[in-house]
């Protein structure tokens, strides 16, 4: 009787030890399943070096600082190349640079285009309108000419913004004491007609200048409400991100980081006087109340809470990161860790894309 009794209650325990398998089974795949949807798609890999994001419906354009153009559409990888007027620097951190889609593309094919170039009088930086023709991108007109470029800080960035005028961010060519020299166009933030011309409206007559202070500023974006925002290497560190006010100060290298002077502009964020915390911020988007600023350095894409003042690394373990794009409910990135500075990992560099809903 009582081995009869046992039986039935190892039989029990065993059916109970049975049913529980398929349901923590049910968990690990749950979670297997989560950890995957939380993972970022990789829409294009094996890019060299890329600097830029430039999308239209399902066709991305991205620049390669060896002078490439990346045309990505329906998963098929087309590389452009480019014919410019000057010969493009291979100089650290220099190249083809900022990318912009004019507004009517689709019609006239004409872009806009940063780029390093030396020449028997020295090394600089121009901007241009490229258009593409039969496959190749060919450079049509000079926008803006001798913009300072040196060993480092070249700038590069371009956007059109939502006043239709055409953004362009200088670096201070490594020259630290141009940032606050008015008739440089190094360390500066840049706006012009997207003709070349000087907007009636720029705080300096007859100049490009909208801000300046500037070390190296990289990335731009702006609010719906029409705010500027910009991200800036540091000295080391320092790095900041910054609202962008017209005719502003913003005081490199008077001030940097956490310090304060007269006439001149704080940053919104910064890395602090930590080499070890440094970003080497790059591009970087807005989206509800939020930018999202991609890091070298710091190798992840940082978010910074505009209401809040928290921020926090939302993307890791890639390498350095680039550039950033957000549209359609989705946000895009690209690593950067074939440009020398980097340890590439398999198949780098890559385009990504992750849901923004992921982010929250």
């Amino acid at each position: 009787m009582k081995e009869t009794m046992y039986m039935i209650v190892i039989l029990l325990l065993v059916g109970c030890s049975l049913n529980e398998q398929p349901n923590s089974t049910d968990k690990q795949q749950n979670a297997s399943s989560e950890q995957e949807s939380t993972e970022q798609e990789v829409l294009a890999e094996n890019l060299e070096a890329p600097w830029s994001i430039e999308k239209l419906e399902n066709t991305f354009y991205l620049t390669e600082r060896p002078g490439i153009i990346v045309k990505i559409e329906n998963g098929e990888i087309d590389r452009q190349s480019v014919e410019l007027e000057q010969e493009l620097s291979t100089a650290s951190e220099a190249g083809l640079l900022g990318f912009v889609l004019a507004p009517d593309f689709p019609e006239s094919n004409v872009a806009y285009a940063y780029y390093t170039y030396e020449d028997s009088s020295g090394q600089f930086n121009r901007i241009v309108t490229l258009r593409l023709e039969d496959n190749v991108w060919r450079e049509k007109s000079l926008l803006l000419d001798k913009i300072p470029s040196g060993s480092y800080h070249h700038g590069g960035r371009l956007k059109i913004g939502p006043d239709g005028k055409l953004y362009a961010t200088a670096g201070d060519a490594s020259e630290q004491d141009i940032a606050q020299d008015t008739n440089s166009l190094g360390g500066k933030i840049l706006r012009m007609n997207l003709d070349g011309s000087i907007p009636n409206d720029n705080p300096y007559p007859n100049s490009f200048l909208y801000s300046y202070g500037h070390r190296n500023p990289q990335g731009i974006a702006w609010s719906p409400d029409g705010k500027l925002y910009a991200s800036e290497h540091g000295n080391d560190a320092n790095d900041e991100v910054n609202e962008i006010e017209v005719g502003q100060n913003y005081g490199w290298p008077s001030i940097e980081g956490h310090e304060e002077q007269e006439g001149m502009v704080s940053p919104l964020f910064t890395s602090g006087d930590e080499d070890e915390e440094t970003w080497a911020p790059s591009g970087m988007d807005y989206y509800n109340g939020k930018l999202y600023v991609a890091a070298l350095r710091g190798t992840a894409l940082l978010e910074f809470d505009l209401e809040t003042g928290e921020q926090r690394e939302v993307i890791t373990e890639l390498g350095r990161i680039r550039d950033v794009l957000i549209e359609d409910d989705y946000l895009y990135f690209i690593s950067n860790n074939t440009d020398g500075r980097g340890a590439p990992q398999e198949n780098d560099d890559k385009l990504y894309r992750i849901p923004l809903s992921e982010l929250n």
